[in-house]
Order: structure tokens, then C-alpha cells, then sequence
């Protein structure tokens, strides 16, 4: 089949053919029609997060079920589905909990193993992390769902409970960001929102969002959708007391070990949570949303473009500041 592989870190994605995925005894073989191109996927390719080599990127996918092993029992052929970035073990606790996002034998398409920039892609355990779609969803949406759309939605709804009134302060205009702002407003909440990049801006105001250089207005609760130190202070000290700072932009390098000011976690007792995706066992609440049209992935996306292309896109993440906001979309024909 065919797929995009870079062969080193930092080395340009090519076309390449390469060996059809196996299916696994309890896993499925999903044809890819739409796969988001994601910064975590740029992450990789600059060697931030330690990946196999060759490796084909790409983990935000929507497609047709292909094969299924003997195991499977709750997907067919034909199925259309999505999955999670986290793929859980579906056998150990965490996930008979439902908490596959921090299975601690978790396997992630693009990362552990070769992702969706391809013809096909392989999802291991499918009856724990394939994810059904309702047929008014169509595969960019789904795809646009990837990590972005469903960690903003878990990070905003699934960490307790939110004010009906409530603030929300996103640091970061990028996937995660934008899509916590639509998701936010969609809930009626007042959306601050920081960025660097006024492409970023325009597109989170037009989904509703307040721009603001720095926050001063007290907030319920502020996501580091970035994921830098000093976005996570400023997230932390935006807070109203009793407010909850969550971190979902990945923190790498140096900004892995970044001191937050404790005093005011203590004083103020606010909470200081982590965010890591959302299981498919969690996705019916939202995927429902969407299919009632309260929430549309859709509008989050910049610019849909051919599979052959996403190398392309993945390297013009170099870019601090991009030149269009929105997310882009590999697509495939059917």
C-alpha cells in the first residue's frame, strides 16, 4: 500500500509502497478516508517524542473497517469508525474502567506503531477503541474529532464539574485550543482566548472566542492548550479561587520539569490537572452532540487537502506562527 514514511528524524516524508498491516488476532484493519495532520505528529518527526524508525505518522483517522481479527466482536466489515489516539491494552484495570486514555500497556497509531498517513492503518484492540460513527458524520468530521477535538472535550466536561456561568481561559489557538473554544461556547460558556498568531485569532473569534493580549478576568477554569512554561503559569494565575488549571499541550524538553506557582495552588486551593485524550468508551456524549449539529469538528477545519500531501503539511509545522489557521485534513477518495 501506499504511505508516507520519513526514514530519520527530521528527514523529508516521502510516497513510498509499503508492506500491507497485519491484522492482529483482536485488532482491525481500518482503509483510511480522512486523517488529520496534527503538531503531535510534527512532535515525532523532529525527534521530541522517540518514535520507530521508519515510521509512518498520522493518528487522527476516520475510515471503513477492511478486515477484523477472530476475536473482534463488536465490529464488521463495512463498519464506518474512528478511534482514539490512545489505544488502550483492553485487559487490564484502566480499561475495564473505561479509562483507556492511561492504559499503561497503551499502543498509539503513528507513535508505537505505523499510523493513518496511509492507505490503511491498524487499531489494536478494536472492541476497546474503535469508535462507531453515526452516519450523519462524515470522515473529515471524524477525523477533525482525532486527538484535538476529543482531548479539548474531556478536558473541558471531564474533570468535574463547570459553572453554568462559567469562564474559560485557552492559552494556544492551535487544534486543541480551537476546538475547546467551540466546544466551550457551544456550552454557553465566556471564552478568553490567547494567541500569537492573528490567523489563530480570527478564527477562535469567529468561533466565539473573547482575543485578549493577557488575561486579567478571573477564570473557572484555564487550558494550557500550548504547552510551554509560560503558558502553564499563566494559565495557573489566570485562575479564580477554586479554579482549575488543565494542561493539555504537550510539555517536552526543558518545559517537562517547569515550576508552577505553588503558593497560589495552595492558598487558593486550585486544581492542577493533566489531560490525556479521551477513551472511546467516552466518545457516544459528544459524537451525539455532533450528530445533532450542537457541535460541528467541521468548522475547525483550515483546509482539506490529498494523503500524497501530508508530508508536506507535517514539515510546514516548522513554522511557530502558521500562515493559516484551522486544521488540515488528508483526504482519500472512496
Amino acid at each position: 500500500m501506499r504511505a508516507i514514511v520519513y526514514d530519520a528524524v527530521g528527514a523529508a516524508p516521502r510516497v513510498a509502497e509499503v508492506a500491507e498491516p497485519i491484522c492482529p488476532p483482536d485488532g482491525a484493519v481500518i482503509e483510511v478516508r480522512a486523517t488529520g495532520i496534527c503538531r503531535s505528529d510534527w512532535h515525532a518527526w523532529r525527534g521530541h517524542d522517540p518514535v520507530p524508525l521508519p515510521h509512518v505518522p498520522g493518528h487522527e483517522f476516520a475510515g471503513v473497517v477492511v478486515a477484523t481479527g477472530p476475536t473482534v466482536k463488536g465490529f464488521d466489515i463495512g463498519d464506518r469508525v474512528t478511534a482514539p489516539f490512545v489505544n488502550g491494552c483492553g485487559a487490564c484495570e484502566f480499561c475495564a474502567a473505561g479509562r483507556a486514555q492511561i492504559c499503561p500497556d497503551q499502543t498509539q497509531p503513528g507513535f508505537t506503531h505505523a499510523g493513518s498517513f496511509a492507505e490503511r492503518v491498524v487499531v489494536r484492540a478494536a472492541d476497546t477503541n474503535l469508535v462507531r460513527l453515526p452516519d450523519s458524520v462524515g470522515f473529515v468530521q471524524a477525523a477533525s474529532l482525532g486527538c484535538r477535538f476529543a482531548t479539548a472535550f474531556r478536558a473541558l466536561t471531564g474533570h468535574g464539574p463547570v459553572r453554568d456561568d462559567a469562564v474559560i481561559a485557552v492559552y494556544g489557538c492551535g487544534g486543541v485550543g480551537l476546538s475547546a473554544i467551540l466546544i466551550a461556547t457551544a456550552l454557553n460558556f465566556r471564552v478568553l482566548a490567547v494567541d500569537p498568531s492573528p490567523a489563530a485569532n480570527s478564527l477562535a473569534a469567529s468561533l466565539g472566542a473573547v482575543i485578549v493580549h493577557e488575561i486579567t478576568e478571573e477564570a473557572d477554569i484555564a487550558i494550557d492548550a500550548y504547552g510551554s512554561a509560560a503558558t502553564a503559569e499563566a494559565s495557573v494565575r489566570a485562575l479564580r479561587r477554586g479554579g482549575r488549571h488543565v494542561q493539555v499541550g504537550l510539555m517536552l524538553g526543558a518545559d517537562a520539569r517547569a515550576p508552577l506557582p505553588w503558593d497560589l495552588v495552595v492558598a487558593r486551593e486550585l486544581q492542577v490537572v493533566g489531560s490525556h485524550g479521551m477513551a472511546a468508551a467516552d466518545y457516544p456524549p459528544m459524537l451525539d452532540l455532533v450528530a445533532r449539529g450542537r457541535l460541528d469538528p467541521g468548522l475547525l477545519v483550515g483546509s482539506e487537502i490529498p494523503l500524497e500531501a501530508a508530508g508536506i503539511a507535517l514539515t510546514a509545522m516548522d513554522s511557530p506562527i502558521p500562515a493559516h489557521a484551522g486544521m488540515v485534513v488528508a483526504v482519500r477518495p472512496g
